[in-house]
């Protein structure tokens, strides 16, 4: 089974590709490694889950944004390479949950996007991580994260 036949398996479909709002390039390849740029929680027709994680947004609804985030993560990475196929490892995934300054689950909600990658890639699905609190983040958004893969050159 592909990468992407399970992706479709968990009865998920790629959202379309978000356009880039600033300088800066959704996905940067270097070498064997595709870099992709903070994501956020955004739906297929644009809207983004808003607010601030222990207090307008519960920690499973923010888990949920961060697994919408990491299928908005997989649909600039298939931009970037052709076959998810040629993915050889998730090499490491950066999240930050826009939280209040005594929510500690930050992990908990992260893991929407790690659980979402492990599912779809399996073995080589788990990465490096890091799961940070922020005060803010830019249009109020629950959720950004970034992630690095390695692919078969």
């Amino acid at each position: 089974m592909t990468h992407l036949d399970r992706l479709k398996a968990l009865g998920l479909r790629l959202p379309p590709i978000p356009k880039p709002v600033g300088n800066f390039r959704n996905f940067v390849r270097a070498g064997s490694l595709v870099f992709i740029s903070g994501q956020g929680p955004r739906e297929a027709d644009g809207s983004m889950h808003q607010g601030k994680v222990g207090k307008d947004v519960t920690r499973d609804a923010a888990y949920d944004h961060a697994r919408l985030t990491g299928l908005n993560i997989l649909s600039v990475l298939s931009a970037a390479v052709e076959d998810f196929d040629r993915v050889i490892q998730v090499v490491k995934v950066l999240g930050f949950v826009n939280a209040t300054d005594d929510f500690a689950a930050h992990p908990d909600v992260i893991n929407g996007c790690s659980d979402l990658f492990s599912a779809v890639f399996g073995e080589i699905g788990t990465h490096a991580r890091s799961a940070i609190g922020v005060s803010s983040l830019p249009n109020n958004i629950t959720v950004e994260i970034e992630a690095i893969f390695e692919l078969r050159t």
